[in-house]
């Protein structure tokens, strides 16, 4: 089997903002068909698609009514099987966002599953007695705020929801529940997709006996919505019912041929490291995941270092999937700043580096123009949890504003009409019709180029040398080829003996035996025998 996802960049694309081809101000299917030789020039090998479902879009698609429909307000099917056709001919995968943990509380199941007790979808969702007092059957946070249970009149019983009280969690202890989401998945792929990307996929199962959460063991994290991690999350969620059902799922997608699934692992932190290898060990799971422990504000060679060599620990015979951003997170241009000697240097550097990652790398749209995250006010957002905790939470927005084609152009080229979300100024400049020789994008195609040049860069090993922060170094190796990658994480200028040659992209200079590396240098070492 190819597998071609080993070694695969993915490009994420967020529906909404992409391309407006109707003038609505929301991004379509039509819209995205017209850009994909934007990705496919770039040097994408697949684009991943944000959810494109049926909805009432209170978490922007996320809330699902109806699997196997596309979302008017994107287009349809016919729109969806051109989109493929194109994209794969241009040479471009495609993967769709899958959200299975949860529906929309509009979807039919959910409407019949309410209504009473004793009918046939009553046990498809996870419900609840009140305890003797009236309060919830336990002490699970929602990550939106407040409990994760919401108690529903009708039945006369809480409902579970780990994000919205419209998103509803499915109860997947039941085996229909289980049936019937695998017959979705299933729907798609002989739609000619080439895979999945798995929304919170270790949220899918619940502690049956309902037992609450203890106290976190390490520092508590609290932040104005999610009060998450004042618990130690092990009834909630990853509970040991999910592996069963992952490997059901690659069974199923096996059967399709070279089918990538790569898995979001909802955590933090070392637990995340250690998930994602649970998940991908052997054959049977996920082919691959990722968790948010890139896509914090942590940003010093300890810390990637220590996501890397987790993964190699706990997952040997895994594969692990590397991105910096996405749609929920700040971008990382803005996220890091404090770290860089400008926002050029800091895109630049981050691509240079995340390029480096043994294992399949996502890029989120807009990070290969250097783009930044939207300043918003409050009457700007569509977020639910900034609405709702504004002005302590800015919400993801700012990262979701449009994709920008056309600086001078009305919206910079994304729509006619009135975007769902603004397009501003700091934004527009970075469009892509201001991206010529020597931009940001055009040093993503360079160094994109080069990784997929390098069979070191590409497939080789991960081996770390032992230099002091803020300095990041490994070695990279595959039979015979081995590339020396060093990063400076500071804006300051170092120094660290080294030999061999620079070779590719590089911010560096190496003569006499030292390699100098100016705030936010990156180096591509050949020959390299002896660094530190």
């Amino acid at each position: 089997m190819q597998e071609w996802w080993r070694s695969a960049i993915v490009y994420q694309i967020y529906p909404r903002s992409y391309q407006d081809s109707t003038g609505s101000g929301v991004g379509d299917l039509q819209g995205i068909t017209r850009r994909l030789r934007h990705v496919a020039d770039l040097g994408a090998d697949c684009i991943w698609l944000s959810p494109i479902f049926a909805s009432p879009q209170a978490d922007m698609g996320y809330d699902v009514s109806d699997y196997t429909a596309i979302d008017p307000l994107f287009g349809t099917m016919d729109d969806f099987d051109t989109l493929i056709a194109t994209a794969h001919d241009l040479g471009l995968k495609v993967i769709v966002d899958q959200v299975l943990s949860h529906t929309s509380d509009q979807h039919d199941w959910f409407k019949q599953s309410r209504v009473s007790r004793d009918n046939p979808k009553s046990d498809w969702y996870v419900w609840a007695d009140p305890l003797p007092d009236g309060s919830p059957p336990t002490n699970w946070h929602s990550h939106f705020g407040g409990s994760a249970w919401e108690f529903d009149p009708q039945r006369g019983q809480y409902y579970l929801h780990n994000f919205l009280a419209s998103q509803p969690d499915l109860n997947f202890h039941n085996p229909d529940v289980v049936d019937a989401i695998l017959d979705t998945c299933r729907f798609w792929l002989d739609h000619g997709l080439d895979g999945f990307r798995l929304d919170t996929v270790n949220y899918y199962f619940h502690d049956q006996k309902l037992r609450s959460n203890p106290p976190a063991q390490a520092k508590p994290q609290v932040t104005a919505t999610d009060l998450y991690g004042m618990q130690s999350n092990i009834y909630n969620k990853t509970r040991p019912e999910n592996l069963r059902f992952l490997e059901r799922l690659r069974s199923l997608t096996d059967q399709y041929g070279d089918i990538m699934m790569v898995g979001e692992v909802g955590e933090m932190g070392r637990r995340s490291i250690e998930i994602m290898g649970e998940y991908t060990a052997g054959t049977t799971r996920l082919h691959m995941a990722y968790s948010f422990a890139m896509l914090g504000p942590d940003f010093n060679a300890e810390h990637f270092r220590n996501c890397i060599e987790g993964f190699q620990q706990g997952a040997p015979d895994g594969h692990p999937y590397w991105s910096f951003s996405n749609h929920d997170v700040p971008r990382q241009v803005s996220r890091w700043a404090q770290h860089a000697v400008s926002e050029d240097a800091m895109a630049r550097f981050a691509c240079a580096m995340l390029m480096a990652f043994e294992g399949t790398i996502g890029i989120y749209q807009g990070e290969e123009l250097g783009q930044t995250e939207t300043e918003l006010t409050f009457d700007e957002l569509t977020d639910p949890p900034a609405i709702r905790y504004w002005p302590a939470v800015k919400g993801r927005d700012g990262c979701r504003t449009p994709m920008v084609w056309e600086k001078d152009a009305i919206n910079a080229g994304f729509s006619t009409g009135t975007p769902w979300l603004p397009v501003k100024p700091p934004q527009a400049a970075n469009a892509v019709d201001q991206q010529g020789a020597g931009s940001i994008m055009e040093f993503y195609k360079t160094v994109i180029a080069f990784r997929k040049a390098s069979l070191a860069l590409s497939t080789g090993k991960t081996e770390f040398i032992n230099l002091p922060e803020p300095l990041l170094a490994f070695h990279r190796t595959a039979d015979d080829t081995r590339l020396t990658c060093v990063f400076n994480l500071s804006p300051d200028i170092l120094t660290v003996a080294a030999d061999g040659t620079l070779t590719g992209p590089h911010h560096a200079t190496l003569h006499g035996g030292t390699l100098t590396l100016p705030g936010n240098g990156f180096a591509y070492i050949a020959g390299c025998t002896a660094i530190g």
